[in-house]
């Protein structure tokens, strides 16, 4: 099963006021989503964000949002630039795919050979 990671693209300390304790300590943070199998190792499109107050350790939901922190929001959502999607293949993939044109190419080579009839 392919392991999925959040990988951070963006964080940000912002100085607005936090709606739960009031205080001006908060972390924006844009994460994009990877996954790593055995064979391939996948960069989606998929980005996400965080908004925690660094004081009450609390996560802030965009409902409970001011207005300065949308604005706040949108500037630094223009600055986080994902990578492009892509999908990279292992070592691991490699491997087994020359050993299976080498099974190919000597089942190939026997049959031509006559050693294998059908």
């Amino acid at each position: 099963m392919a392991e999925i990671k959040l990988v951070v693209i963006k964080e940000a300390d912002i100085t607005n006021n936090c709606p739960e304790c009031f205080n001006q300590d908060l972390r924006l943070s844009f994460y994009q989503k990877h996954s790593y199998g055995k064979f391939v190792h996948k960069t989606t499109n998929v980005v996400t964000h965080k908004l925690t107050c660094n004081t009450c350790k609390s996560d802030i939901y965009p409902v409970n949002w001011t207005d300065d922190i949308e604005r706040i929001f949108e500037y630094y959502q223009k600055m986080a630039i994902p990578e492009k999607k892509s999908v990279k293949y292992t070592t691991l993939f490699y491997i087994l795919l020359l050993f299976i044109f080498t099974l190919i190419g000597v089942g190939i080579y026997l049959f031509i050979s006559g050693i294998i009839k059908f």
